[in-house]
């Protein structure tokens, strides 16, 4: 796999962006760099024995994202980071909205990256935090061809039976996810406003899909 396409794998395994109860009740019994670890591994397997995600079929990337992915990530809060200041203002409705589009944006913008998953494998370093912080970095290396790859998970420990552990950031390679979007998406919402921002993302989903199709 090329370089510039690993990464935007990395950016969609990670992002984005609710179903998977197993995951999610060891989420709360785990450390955060087991979680990743164990996460990283299932979803490598998955890509790996699923023809029909090789083959870039995206219903069945949407599905692997909602089910392996999804429930480890505190999704709403990654979107409002992304959305910036904006977000406090935006109603109920704009808000699920942006994150179904946000994340339609992450799946559909990097799944061709997904079915070039062949031989990876990934290394995780030692965590540096203490018993009681609620905020780590889990830093790792994704290895195959060529050098190795840096993915950095921002997590926290969200309170509540079953809650565990979430994703909300992650970096690829020396670049944050949310902080890459957050100024996108200024530029959207300082020119047309949220609903402006919303169109913009349906609209880019919208020539995606037909890429795709």
């Amino acid at each position: 796999m090329k370089r510039r396409n690993l990464g935007a794998w990395l950016l969609a395994t990670a992002s984005a962006l609710t179903m998977a109860l197993p995951l999610s009740v060891q989420a709360a019994d785990e450390a955060p760099d087991a979680l990743i670890k164990q996460l990283s591994t299932d979803v490598l397997e998955t890509i790996k024995t699923d023809k029909a995600i090789q083959a870039g079929d995206t219903n069945k990337i949407v599905t692997l994202v909602d089910t392996k992915i999804m429930p480890n990530v505190n999704f709403p809060r990654m979107t409002a980071a992304a959305v910036g200041p904006a977000w406090r203002q935006a109603s109920a409705e704009q808000k699920a909205r942006l994150q179904e589009e946000f994340k339609t944006l992450l799946v559909r913008t990097y799944s061709g990256a997904l079915a070039q998953v062949s031989d990876q494998t990934i290394s995780i370093k030692p965590l540096r935090a203490g018993a009681d912080d609620a905020d780590v970095v889990v830093r790792t290396e994704v290895r195959g061809k060529g050098d190795p790859i840096q993915l950095d998970y921002r997590l926290e420990k969200t309170p509540g039976v079953g809650a565990g552990w979430k994703i909300y950031n992650l970096n690829v390679m020396g670049v944050w996810l949310v902080e890459t979007y957050r100024s996108q998406f200024a530029t959207e919402i300082n020119a047309k406003g949220l609903d402006g921002l919303i169109a913009t993302l349906t609209e880019r989903n919208k020539a995606n899909n037909a890429k795709k199709g």
